[in-house]
């Protein structure tokens, strides 16, 4: 095992995921709300875990072979984004007791919860950004040694998923205040239209 290329690696992965994004974002609502947690952390490091080999193993040969990729997963994204960012929004318009964690109306089955996780991963440009090019970039510094750098990001993809839906609930006190949770689930609309507007504007 190349130690050195397997760290560097982890902490490339981390450093491009931890920053607040509609991913993540569902993922701290569904540890909060603790549904489906597992499934959902599964969901998102198995996607990562797919999406960075292709990364490392062949990044280039994918953005030439299919052109239209990228407009059709940026508007794609977009929309999703935009109507995801109005659910959080009227979700936090609603009354007190749908909004507490405690009671927080019906919960979504599991069907519905893994396609919307999915969704978040496999609509979003800037997934691919991260994991296919950027990774896939990096690792061509490491010729003979990608799968330690491939392992390492992989790696950091689901120590931070599951640290994030399962350290939610560390929180669920504070979210268990009504008014804390309006918060949240306007932060989250925020998020959601703030990258639909730049997936739209080509940034």
């Amino acid at each position: 095992m190349n130690f050195p290329v397997f760290l560097t690696g982890l902490g490339m992965g981390l450093s491009l995921i931890v920053a607040i994004g509609a991913q993540n974002a569902f993922v701290l609502r569904q540890g909060l709300k603790g549904e489906h947690v597992l499934a959902v952390c599964l969901a998102c490091a198995l996607s990562d875990a797919a999406l960075i080999v292709v990364g490392v193993t062949s990044f280039a040969r994918v953005s030439a072979w299919l052109p239209w990729l990228d407009p059709a997963m940026r508007f794609g994204g977009a929309a999703f984004l935009a109507l995801y960012g109005a659910r959080s929004l009227w979700a936090a318009l609603r009354t007190n007791d749908a909004l507490s964690v405690a009671a927080a109306g019906e919960p979504s089955s599991l069907a519905a919860t893994l396609l919307a996780c999915i969704a978040f991963t496999w609509l979003n440009p800037h997934v691919y950004l991260d994991t296919v090019v950027l990774l896939g970039t990096i690792s061509t510094q490491f010729p003979g040694q990608e799968l330690w750098f491939a392992l390492g990001a992989t790696t950091g993809s689901f120590a931070f998923f599951f640290a994030l839906g399962y350290g939610a609930t560390l929180l669920r006190p504070l979210f268990a205040n009504p008014v804390a949770w309006r918060i949240l689930e306007t932060i989250i609309a925020l998020v959601m239209w703030g990258i639909a507007a730049k997936l739209l504007v080509g940034t």
